[in-house]
């Protein structure tokens, strides 16, 4: 999922034990029909620099698909901040679209709700095959040893951004590889009269994303084996720490992105303010905002020690936005088709390329277009040391808790309040208490 869409996960964790036993799209059958062949209601995800944005790079394709099969395609560019909301309303109430984007992680707990469409075989083989998505993108589409809640869409992974022109003036000549080192160029940025690196501190799932890539560098996993929070074990609460750290220790993150929330660190560093950012596939965002390509170069996120991998060098999340369908739509047919066209190559390589994010269908990503050296980096990271999020079902609450909790650590650390092993732990023991009962 893209962390710049998710300011506002903390209200959009509704009981999803209410929603266990309901159904969303269409159809009054609750398992799809075909009553309404002609139409098709699609939720997209706001992908690029705007809704308005979006519209424009989607309808084209969707007037595409009308002319090939004579379905019309009813579209609406759900923002981030309302979209998980909208969709657990609508697995509640039964009315929902036919088609949808949700963010990779939430796949599980979309799973867990029983209103979308299982991919088996069946259903896989009416869109050419599982065999077409990459292994790292199925990862992150539902529980393991279920079929897939939904289907690959966009790929994405974290890289770090960095000034060219900053680094040149503060006498670095290549980007950090490990912590110690962004620390060390941190401080002779700093005396630059430059900040450092950017964050998003108020972005729940920002933090998620990034507190879950420190966890593993550290050997930690937020959940146990079996599925079950673990959010205070030594290793998990050092790993946490070490994140808020770069603020409240190191003085890397500047105390005012605690407030940030809403893409203001990549706005800063388009603009020159700040010399690195961690982000998922910015190149559009950074474009939209008038940032040269040349301004910049990408490298892989750091790692402890070493160079990324696997293991303890997990430099980041397997990113990306997955398209579901309600499975009591009234255009079943017409909905698998959709996905079908979506997922084609020639479609593949025209909306990943317009969001600057990654094939998840192999043969597109293997196109000459997705082979510049920015795209480069984001597709190493996915093939060799990004990892899913945890596919259970308390995922959605997961990113609520925990990422209110490192939030509120940003706060103190911004206020100048001491940021302890202590504090980090009673912060993390209140998120594990808010999670639902096993």
């Amino acid at each position: 999922m893209r962390s710049i869409r998710a300011a506002a996960v903390g209200a959009v964790t509704l009981s999803l034990a209410l929603a266990a036993t309901a159904c969303g799209g269409g159809s009054s059958t609750g398992s799809g029909s075909n009553d309404s062949p002609k139409t098709l209601t699609y939720w997209a995800s706001n992908q690029g620099a705007s809704v308005a944005v979006d519209k424009k790079v989607l309808q084209p394709e969707l007037d595409k698909f009308e002319k090939k099969t004579g379905i019309k395609v009813k579209l609406e560019v759900v923002p981030w901040s309302d979209l998980l909301n909208r969709i657990l309303t609508a697995t509640t109430s039964g009315q929902g679209p036919d088609v949808l984007n949700i963010g990779n992680t939430w796949s599980a707990s979309l799973q867990a709700t029983g209103a979308l469409l299982p991919w088996d075989a069946k259903n896989f083989a009416r869109i050419g095959g599982k065999d077409r998505f990459a292994d790292t993108a199925l990862g992150s589409t539902g529980a393991e040893g279920k079929d897939p809640a939904a289907v690959p869409l966009y790929s994405m992974a974290y890289a770090l951004y960095y000034n060219k022109q900053i680094f040149a003036d503060a006498g670095i000549s290549k980007p950090p590889a490990t912590w110690d080192e962004l620390i060390a160029d941190g401080k002779k940025i700093q005396a630059k009269g430059k900040t450092a690196l950017g964050a998003e501190g108020s972005n729940l799932s920002e933090n998620i994303h990034h507190v879950f890539v420190f966890a593993k560098q550290h050997g930690a996993d937020f959940f146990t084996a079996d599925g079950k929070p673990d959010f205070t074990s030594p290793k998990v609460v050092e790993a946490v720490k070490s994140y808020v750290d770069l603020m409240a220790k190191d003085k890397v993150i500047p105390t005012g992105d605690a407030e940030y929330a809403q893409n203001q660190s990549v706005s800063d560093f388009a603009k020159g303010k700040q010399a690195m950012l961690l982000w998922q596939t910015a190149a559009a965002n950074l474009k939209s905002q008038g940032m040269s390509e040349d301004a910049y170069g990408i490298a892989p996120v750091p790692v402890i020690s070493g160079t990324p991998g696997s293991g303890t060098q997990v430099n980041s999340a397997v990113m990306g936005i997955n398209m579901a369908v309600f499975k009591n739509t009234d255009n079943i047919d017409g909905a698998t088709q959709f996905v079908k066209f979506m997922t084609s190559d020639e479609e593949q390589k025209i909306l990943n390329t317009a969001f600057s994010t990654v094939p998840p269908v192999k043969s597109a990503q293997r196109d000459a277009a997705f082979s510049a050296p920015a795209t480069a980096v984001l597709k190493d990271t996915l093939a060799t040391s990004a990892v899913a999020l945890p596919q259970v079902a308390s995922e959605s609450q997961f990113e609520t808790a925990v990422g209110t909790a490192v939030k509120d650590l940003f706060a103190d650390a911004a206020a100048g309040r001491e940021v302890t092993a202590d504090s980090v732990k009673a912060k993390l023991q209140k998120a594990q208490q808010q999670m639902p009962a096993a």
